[in-house]
């Protein structure tokens, strides 16, 4: 470039040459402080190596990411990463894989946005968001049709949590009336979750056979199914790493064994827990879609509506769906359960220190009959263990 008089200006590569600043240190002397250069732009036709890699290859890298997340943030965190990953982390394949973690979604977290995730996974064959989504649509949502349609699929596809929880619709009605109790069909569902390993399945099935209770009494049998589940329960906590376990001392002599135990008649049949043979064995993780229940009754001040109760298995989280469908406890009447499994737990757990007798409440429930049945329609039938028993209401 020129000027007016005809001199150049000296020409200078300002791109390839670097300004030195010499600027004073704490210590008050000088050093230099070279300028960083911008990063030179990409070139016509260069491309990210990412860019280059096949769709179907990081398909299946997010469909290992989705079956080990350890939480929904873990997936969300790779779908806000570029548009590509969002678009592939969304696809059926990837949702299929989807573990439980990854779906469990808190009730306090819960909108319109999680529900459609969800219904996004269900329909991409996910059995897992199947059941989720079910028990949530069925008993905080109060859309009975579509939860128990939901969990149906899940249970055609041997899902054991999906097929117990069937089974306890069964057994109580849900959703119903008292009449549209299905025992026989209560009892089919258990037997194919008991078959598929799961222990409250195992425990209902050996309490339904030892009483007779939608099946042809057989004592021996029940027993046997209720040392399964003890031991599948037992194995269960010796598979758990030590640093998962809520207690160190759980394999311990429990000193409550003898003490508050009530005996009735009957209950010489039944099998004694883990407790009772002295291992203080920890309560079970419970499952999300029964802590998404506990969280949203609880946050509502655990109450599911007029009248209605919650199930006091606190791993449960079950709510009734109409007055007096849950069984109580008929030692106490303070407590009810929508399966002889939670009654069962919540008596190892919790419940065998605080039952007191019955005469304390029947005193005060003057609207009860003597049998300590709350309809009045005289059924009355009690469901004994571990000396513990339940009461139809």
């Amino acid at each position: 470039m020129r000027t007016r008089r005809g001199i150049c200006y000296p020409k200078v590569d300002m791109c390839l040459e670097r300004r030195v600043k010499r600027v004073r240190d704490y210590a008050g002397e000088l050093r230099s402080c070279r300028k960083r250069l911008r990063a030179p732009a990409k070139r016509a036709g260069e491309c990210d190596l990412f860019d280059e890699l096949p769709d179907d290859l990081v398909a299946c890298i997010l469909c290992k990411l989705s079956s080990t997340a350890g939480s929904p943030a873990d997936f969300i965190n790779i779908l806000i990463t570029c548009k590509r990953l969002n678009a592939l982390g969304l696809h059926s394949m990837v949702l299929s894989k989807a573990s439980t973690n990854m779906l469990a979604v808190k009730a306090k977290n819960w909108c319109e946005s999680a529900h459609r995730f969800l219904k996004q996974c269900a329909d991409s064959g996910n059995m897992e968001a199947c059941y989720t989504l079910g028990m949530i649509r069925f008993y905080c949502l109060n859309n009975r049709g579509s939860g128990a349609s939901l969990m149906a699929k899940s249970a055609i596809s041997s899902y054991a949590p999906a097929l117990y929880s069937l089974a306890v619709i069964q057994f109580n009605g849900s959703g119903g009336s008292k009449n549209d109790k299905d025992l026989r069909a209560g009892v089919a569902l258990c037997a194919r979750a008991a078959f598929l390993g799961h222990i409250d399945a195992l425990r209902e099935l050996g309490h339904c056979l030892q009483d007779g209770y939608g099946v042809r009494q057989n004592i021996a049998e029940g027993r046997r199914f209720l040392v399964q589940a003890n031991a599948r329960e037992l194995a269960t906590v010796l598979s758990t790493p030590v640093s998962a376990l809520t207690s160190c001392s759980w394999l311990t002599w429990n000193q409550l064994t003898q003490q508050h135990r009530h005996v009735t008649n009957g209950s010489a049949g039944s099998c004694p827990l883990l407790s009772d043979f002295g291992c203080n064995v920890p309560a079970p993780e419970a499952h999300p879609a029964s802590r998404f229940l506990a969280d949203w009754f609880g946050a509502r001040d655990g109450s599911p509506g007029p009248g209605l109760r919650l199930c006091s298995h606190v791993g449960c989280g079950r709510p009734e769906t109409r007055r007096h469908e849950f069984r109580r406890c008929s030692v106490c009447g303070a407590v009810n359960y929508c399966s002889r499994a939670c009654q069962a737990l919540d008596w190892k757990m919790r419940h065998k220190v605080e039952c007191s007798p019955m005469e304390r409440w029947l005193d005060d429930a003057g609207e009860h009959d003597g049998n300590g049945d709350a309809d009045g329609d005289g059924e009355g039938e009690a469901v004994e263990d571990d000396g513990n028993a339940m009461v139809e209401s």
